[in-house]
């Protein structure tokens, strides 16, 4: 099968609404949200769970009372502050282990952490796989290895083409783990000052990783100058870009209805998007020949 990622260099530019849209297009799949800090996919698929698991990772302190003397060591010398009236606060806790390892009683032990939970899930445009990162932990990357291994497992079981995957964004951990490997990535953009910037950082990680990378604008026309920017940036770089989408409230209706907007839309939007995926498909196969 082929991995798909739809990710952007900033948050709100879109991806989610076109990585729903392709599901909606597209039959022979598995989608995958590996935006683990904030999940949203399952918000327009109305997913039936299947499965739910839960990810541990990561290790924090905790005083066991009856063997501690009370010294005050550990409060001296925790850096984060985490440690008050010879009691860890979790959410302070950095689980460094420094406190661990200097205790002269052996009061302390570091235990794990239960940092999230994964779904699989079905949904009326086929199997769903994601994840939601508790508030405040750590190692979302490694939640998106493992959502991204449940959606290889599923792919292969059922034999199904692709892996359509929301990514998060930005250029962090989460991101660099939902793109390794891929086929293909696709950067949804906005033509804003902060947006060609955000590209522009986007479209080095995914030449850094080697992995082909091609463009949409979303809601292009709310700065055409930028938007003419945008394009010559590809230009320059070689990058292609498939897709340009208007500014247009049918995805606002369609994220109040809880659908994919190509269900909601009758007109130019849900062709760019079907073009678009049709683009995707083709370079995918082109890629995959020419190895």
């Amino acid at each position: 099968m082929k991995e798909i990622v739809i990710i952007s260099g900033k948050g709100g530019t879109g991806k989610t609404s076109i990585a729903a849209s392709f599901a909606a297009i597209e039959g022979n799949k598995v989608l995958a949200d590996c935006d683990v800090d904030a999940s949203d996919l399952h918000l327009v698929m109305s997913p039936r769970i299947a499965e739910k698991g839960e990810f541990w990772s990561g290790k924090k302190a905790r005083i066991e009372e009856e063997k501690c003397n009370k010294c005050g060591l550990c409060q001296e010398l925790c850096r984060f502050g985490a440690i008050k009236d010879f009691k860890v606060d979790c959410l302070s806790c950095e689980g460094c282990s420094f406190c661990f390892h200097a205790c002269p009683a052996g009061a302390i032990v570091m235990e794990d952490v239960l940092s999230g939970h994964w779904f699989v899930s079905e949904t009326r445009y086929g199997p769903l796989v994601y994840a939601r990162l508790i508030p405040g932990e750590e190692n979302s990357g490694k939640l998106v290895a493992l959502v991204r291994q449940k959606a290889k497992a599923l792919a292969e079981e059922k034999a199904l083409k692709y892996i359509i995957t929301d990514g998060p964004p930005g250029i962090g951990c989460p991101v660099i783990s939902s793109l390794s490997g891929a086929a293909m990535a696709l950067l949804v953009a906005e033509p804003t000052v902060s947006g060609v910037y955000d590209l522009e950082r986007v479209a080095g990680v995914c030449k850094h990783f080697r992995i082909p990378a091609a463009v949409c604008i979303n809601k292009y026309d709310l700065n055409e100058e930028i938007g003419r920017e945008i394009e010559r940036y590809c230009s320059q770089r070689g990058i292609e870009l498939i897709g340009k989408l208007p500014f247009d409230e049918v995805f606002i209706e369609a994220i109040s209805r809880g659908v994919p907007v190509v269900e909601v839309d009758r007109g130019n939007i849900k062709d760019e998007i079907e073009r678009m995926w049709d683009t995707i498909v083709t370079r995918v196969e082109i890629n995959r020949n020419r190895r």
